[in-house]
């Protein structure tokens, strides 16, 4: 884990990060865990959470206590405006899911919302770049086609993935399943901030907005194929 000497002293910002390891995702335990251990337990950092995920019994209170927060701007608005910390993976289950050729991939999907909520609360915003994690479990496909036909839409859910991990092999991405014992590399960037260039009203300036997103999704792009680049063999690091 690197980069924690980059954050900020204290908030409000935002942290953005790319979404990896299919249905544990281990980059937000990962990160959560070194926060809490460098900077302690009582600052007020939050994570935004699909509703499915904070729905699951028995889950729901154990990671709310943990930080996290249904996804919506509301409630990331709420968190910033009163000087708090919001981690987000704009790329959501689109992008946990990639398929394994694309793990070394930033997969936004074009979810620009963070770059209006950063631009709305004038906030700075810190990258978060995590490689290896994507190679805790092999997917091989999102299944948007499958999603659609289950009408999961209705879930809010666009995929329905298969993976391959032990101890049953291809099986759904929804599933138990063990992590393979991948070496995770992460690393907190330089600040990114806009305040002195745009204000408020930007967030509504569609040009604004895309031309920053391609800002952001750019750096943290060169990050991970610098990252990527460091490692020797997939899973092993």
């Amino acid at each position: 884990m690197r980069g924690f000497d980059r954050l900020p002293e204290q908030g409000p910002f935002l942290v953005v990060g790319n979404h990896s390891g299919g249905q544990w995702a281990p980059d937000l335990p990962i990160l959560f865990t070194k926060w809490w251990d460098e900077r302690g337990v009582d600052e007020p950092v939050y994570s935004l959470f699909h509703t499915f995920f904070l729905g699951l019994p028995g889950m729901g209170p154990l990671m709310s206590r943990a930080g996290a927060m249904e996804a919506g701007h509301g409630n990331a608005e709420a968190v910033l405006n009163d000087g708090g910390i919001v981690v987000v993976f704009p790329g959501g289950d689109h992008e946990v899911f990639r398929p394994w050729r694309e793990r070394n991939q930033i997969e936004f999907n074009g979810r620009s919302g963070f770059v209006r909520l950063a631009l709305r609360t004038q906030v700075p915003i810190v990258p978060f770049v995590s490689v290896g994690a994507h190679e805790s479990i092999i997917v091989l496909t999102r299944g948007e086609r499958i999603a659609r036909t289950l009408g999961l839409q209705r879930f809010r859910l666009k995929v329905y993935p298969l993976v391959v991990a032990p101890p049953f092999g291809v099986m759904p991405g929804a599933a138990p399943a063990l992590p393979l014992p991948a070496k995770i590399t992460m690393e907190l960037g330089p600040v990114i901030d806009w305040r002195d260039e745009h204000g408020p009203e930007a967030a509504d300036d569609d040009t604004v907005v895309d031309r920053l997103y391609d800002q952001v999704v750019g750096q943290m792009q060169a990050t991970l194929d610098r990252l990527a680049a460091e490692r020797r063999f997939p899973i092993l690091g």
